[in-house]
């Protein structure tokens, strides 16, 4: 008696249904909110640097400005929200595909999107504490004589 051969898989995607537009959509979502919040993150310190230097100027204490708690605040949002779609579009291809995140190319890059994300959000949970704890020397104004 002959044993029989191991049948052997043709090339191709391993889930091809499992690109439709609502997962490609997520897929693509992961990495631009991951981007965004690392931005937003950003543009706390352009906002922070611009204050600093209108004190100065000012030579008088001024209010923190508003704008640098919305985009401090938008950054975090943005990257927990890339974490979120990712987890949410794991369970879709799961549960309608029976597919893993990687088996498919949009949840290969939302995966990606996620692996770089994780440390952004850490960024983005520093920009937050940073905005809320007061600066222990407090600005210089310069020579306001």
């Amino acid at each position: 008696m002959e044993s029989p051969r191991p049948t052997t898989a043709l090339p191709g995607p391993a889930h091809p249904h499992a690109a439709t537009p609502t997962t490609v959509a997520a897929g693509l979502l992961v990495p631009v909110l991951a981007v965004l919040g690392v931005l937003s993150s950003y543009y706390v310190q352009v906002i922070h640097g611009d204050w600093i230097d209108r004190q100065q100027a000012a030579c008088r204490h001024l209010p923190l400005p508003k704008a640098e708690h919305v985009a401090g605040w938008a950054g975090l949002a943005l990257g927990l929200s890339a974490l979120i779609v990712c987890v949410l579009l794991a369970r879709r291809l799961r549960r309608h595909h029976s597919a893993r995140l990687g088996d498919t190319w949009p949840g290969l890059l939302a995966l990606v999107g996620v692996w770089v994300d994780v440390p952004a959000i850490l960024l983005e949970l520093f920009m937050v504490w940073a905005m809320h704890t007061p600066d222990g020397s407090g600005p210089v104004l310069g020579d306001c004589g």
